[in-house]
């Protein structure tokens, strides 16, 4: 089931963002971001906050928000975290399909991915199944472990 965010998710949203980020391998968050920067993150008064709940457990969540303000605020921006012991289970792509739908229906026009990177080919494929395109490359825009690695911008009408 996929329904928004309520206060009492917080926790386990947490759980999901925080071991999603020290991978270090799909997004720029700081590794030791600190719990409380999950509000500015993912539960900020401009956002769309939902979980993906199975049996009582938080296994996924997306956001939806505007990807710039006023006069570009028509578009969206989305993301997705799904708990690393839930991976694999096509949670992802039920996520997808329910943030265009959601985006839609809040009114967006498109919806765009600032930063996908591009050694992240699940969510690349994933994307592109989904009707994103490849509209843009920022050479070496994100820090892995094992070096500099190009992100893209990918798009999609709504």
């Amino acid at each position: 089931m996929i329904r928004k965010a309520k206060p009492i998710d917080y926790d386990s949203v947490w759980e999901i963002f925080h071991r999603v980020i020290q991978r270090r391998d799909t997004y720029v968050f700081d590794p030791s971001t600190p719990k409380a920067d999950l509000l500015k993150h993912w539960f900020a008064p401009n956002m769309h906050t939902y979980v993906f709940e199975e049996e009582g457990n938080i296994l996924g969540t997306y956001i939806i928000k505007p990807n710039q303000i006023d006069l570009g605020s028509h578009i969206a921006n989305a993301s997705y975290m799904v708990h690393p012991d839930a991976q694999g289970k096509g949670i992802g792509q039920l996520m997808g399909e329910h943030s265009l739908k959601m985006a839609k229906s809040i009114g967006f026009l498109a919806m765009q991915f600032n930063v996908v990177i591009s050694t992240n080919i699940a969510a690349i494929r994933l994307w592109e199944k989904l009707g994103f395109e490849i509209i843009g490359t920022t050479p070496d825009g994100f820090r892995t472990t094992y070096g500099l690695v190009d992100t893209y911008i990918m798009y999609r009408s709504l």
